[in-house]
């Protein structure tokens, strides 16, 4: 080993660098993820100087020079939403998910139908061979010209691959294959993954070359590889579902150029992803009627809203503690409404057990279904169903009241839309709102009178 070479050792689940080995993390609290790495006096961040001619001087902003923000569409507009209305020029895009779900196929297809718009597109996949990629392509009918496809993992390459190629847009499926020369780490590690990132954010910013990265998600569900990978790219896009249900999501939970709310439903069929531009209807499609324990409520995902079926079955328990699964809910939620339930209308939930599902696979986290889940939860306890064509929303506080909620006309107006013809609100908003014909509208200031509305 020379003189100049430097030994570290780095923790693969954070980044954490230590001068000798331990056997937990101090930082993130795993064991036995520290691996040795050298680095020499040359780092291979030296050699990104090359890429990029940085501004050494600082300049007033208001002369910066820049034209009208021009997005580029990708023809699948379930995926433009999410992105805010299309790729930003020179944007990072960071794509993660299970295996399996789909993001090599969300790519694929994307780059297709920016193929046929006329530019020229790039996929560099470091987990198939080209052949592989167009036996895939062929299933899902993305066949086009201007989608150029390569295998390779040495990050150098790809780097004078794009500026010799000069491609409109950039994928890298995915950045836990890419290698680069300079460091000793294998692929996937710490440093490997961080270097890679930065390298092909300096491209991004230098070319205004729009790139996504594809990546891997740990057991907990959070990407791969440092933390610092999420703080450098500009999007951060999470592609959700169980692979048991045909349904998936794409949200994001970080975006510099659009909101974080919006989501994107699609489809998964055999020769791809389908959007699917009415999820409202294809999560209420299979709903039965008249059935105790299922409540429909509108929940809001960023501008859109989207109906859901809340199921809810309370059975008696034959343990001293009752069980509460739930699914797709928050689970400290439902147990304070339950809570509440039981104080303020005198059901003795204690001895029931409550198993809750949201329909479809979806996951509702916003306080505004909490009267759909003690609907749902009264009507399984009762046995009683709630009659056809009832919407219920709102808020539930601790002492019963049922507080004001967001976004409460656009919520109605989709509910009358989908052809309900009754909606159970909280009386505050319905002061405020304007009459809507063909909907009965109904205030409730606590789950007292709702109960009394609806059984």
């Amino acid at each position: 080993m020379k003189k100049n070479t430097k030994t570290i050792y780095a923790c693969q689940s954070c980044g954490y660098q230590a001068p000798k080995w331990l056997g937990k993390c101090p930082d993130c609290g795993q064991w036995q993820t520290f691996v040795e790495e050298y680095q020499g006096a040359k780092t291979a961040g030296s050699s990104i100087e090359g890429l990029l001619s940085a501004q050494r001087e600082p300049v007033r902003i208001d002369e910066i020079e820049f034209d009208a923000e021009e997005r580029i569409s990708t023809g699948i507009g379930e995926f433009d939403r999410v992105l805010g209305g299309g790729l930003v020029p020179g944007t990072m895009i960071l794509l993660g998910g299970e295996p399996g779900i789909g993001k090599s196929t969300l790519m694929l297809q994307a780059l297709c139908s920016l193929a046929g718009k006329g530019l020229k597109v790039l996929y560099v996949s470091g987990e198939e061979s080209i052949k592989q990629i167009r036996i895939r392509s062929r299933r899902l009918s993305a066949e086009s010209p201007g989608l150029l496809v390569v295998s390779e993992i040495d990050i150098e390459a790809i780097l004078s691959m794009a500026v010799n190629v000069k491609p409109d847009v950039l994928v890298i499926d995915s950045i836990q294959t890419m290698y680069c020369p300079d460091l000793s780490s294998a692929p996937g590690s710490v440093s490997q993954v961080r270097e890679s990132a930065m390298k092909l954010m300096l491209l991004a910013k230098k070319t205004n070359l729009p790139t996504f990265l594809v990546g891997h998600v740990t057991k907990d569900g959070a990407i791969a590889g440092p933390k610092l990978l999420e703080h450098m790219v500009d999007t951060v896009l999470y592609f959700e579902g169980d692979r048991n249900h045909v349904f998936r999501i794409l949200r994001a939970v970080k975006n510099r150029f659009g909101s974080t709310n919006e989501i994107g439903v699609f489809e998964m069929k055999e020769k791809g992803l389908d959007e699917v531009p009415n999820p409202s209807a294809a999560f209420l499609s299979e709903r039965p009627l008249n059935s105790p324990g299922s409540i429909v409520t509108a929940s809001m995902e960023g501008t859109r809203p989207i109906l859901v079926e809340l199921q809810a079955l309370a059975g008696s328990t034959n343990f001293g503690t009752p069980r509460r699964t739930i699914l797709g809910l928050d689970h400290n939620r439902v147990a304070l409404l339950v809570a509440v339930m039981e104080k303020k209308l005198g059901m003795h939930l204690m001895g029931y057990d409550i198993f809750m599902n949201v329909a479809g696979g979806v996951k509702v986290d916003e306080p505004a279904v909490d009267m759909g889940i003690i609907a749902a939860v009264a009507s399984s306890f009762l046995d009683r169903p709630v009659s056809e064509g009832s919407v219920v929303l709102g808020e539930v506080g601790l002492t019963g009241e049922v507080r004001a909620i967001s976004h409460a006309e656009t919520r109605v107006m989709e509910i009358k839309k989908m052809g309900f013809k009754r909606c159970l609100l909280p009386e505050s908003n319905l002061k405020r709102m304007a009459k809507i014909d063909d909907i009965e509208l109904a205030g409730i200031k606590n789950i007292s009178g709702a109960m009394e509305l609806l059984f």
